[in-house]
């Protein structure tokens, strides 16, 4: 009886398998979403990270799926944007000049943060394979090969509200794909997010878990990363508390 019981504990842990290449993912998502919205000093959002199973594969029994299951994390929440408006333009018309500088710099954050994660994922295989990662190399359209299809649908949503016209949409696309690339490529930034990935990687060792909370995640960021000059500061205004639930 004892040695079936240490048998089914040791098959139970086996259950819980999230890739490394999806928890580098997630992790540099989560940090964009903390460490950059605080550097910009951006309100602070709840995030948190859920850990679920991938669709079976048609040609997998049900037995050999509770056995070799792959789990899948990812970031639920973090967006400072709560529901897209139909024109940037028309939903900042009547915000005075500040407010809407405001509103353009959360626009901006939630899109970096969205491109962190594939980017990520694209520097943590690079390094995996012995290659370059650079932002010449690894271009937008690059990204749906590194988890970023479901990505670059509602960062396509975001952009076409924030800016109407294609030329210029594409312009400010690419300087916020260099922000999200000189983000993930720093190499304090890096270190905190190799932390949290292995952190969600060891996360279901001693007991499976759904979900890991914000307040782990953040303890987690703040316990790796020291910023390269000073400390963060506190947002400037309590304006953002209704602003980005428009």
């Amino acid at each position: 009886m004892n040695y079936d019981r240490k048998a089914n504990i040791s098959q139970t842990t086996c259950l819980i398998q999230v890739g490394r290449r999806n928890a580098y993912h997630q992790a540099g998502h989560a940090a964009a979403i903390y460490l950059g919205n605080q550097h910009k000093q951006l309100p602070a959002v709840h995030f948190q990270v859920t850990i679920k199973p991938q669709e079976r594969d048609s040609g997998q029994s049900s037995r050999t799926m509770r056995l070799s299951r792959q789990y899948a994390a990812k970031v639920e929440g973090g967006r400072l944007i709560q529901s897209l408006p139909l024109s940037f333009a028309e939903a900042a018309r009547c915000l005075s000049q500040s407010e809407q500088e405001q509103y353009r710099c959360a626009f901006e954050a939630d899109v970096i943060n969205l491109l962190a994660g594939p980017l990520t994922e694209a520097k943590y295989v690079a390094l995996r394979d012995d290659e370059v990662f650079n932002a010449n190399l690894v271009y937008l359209g690059a990204l749906k090969f590194y988890g970023g299809s479901a990505t670059l649908d509602i960062i396509t949503e975001y952009m076409e509200c924030f800016v109407p016209d294609r030329t210029e949409r594409k312009q400010k696309l690419a300087e916020l794909f260099l922000a999200a690339y000189s983000f993930v490529n720093k190499r304090s930034t890096w270190s905190a997010i190799t932390a949290l990935a292995e952190f969600i990687l060891d996360a279901n060792k001693d007991e499976p878990k759904s979900i890991i909370s914000c307040d782990d995640l953040i303890a987690l960021l703040e316990s790796r990363y020291v910023p390269a000059t000073g400390q963060f500061s506190a947002p400037k205004s309590e304006f953002f508390a209704t602003l980005f639930e428009y």
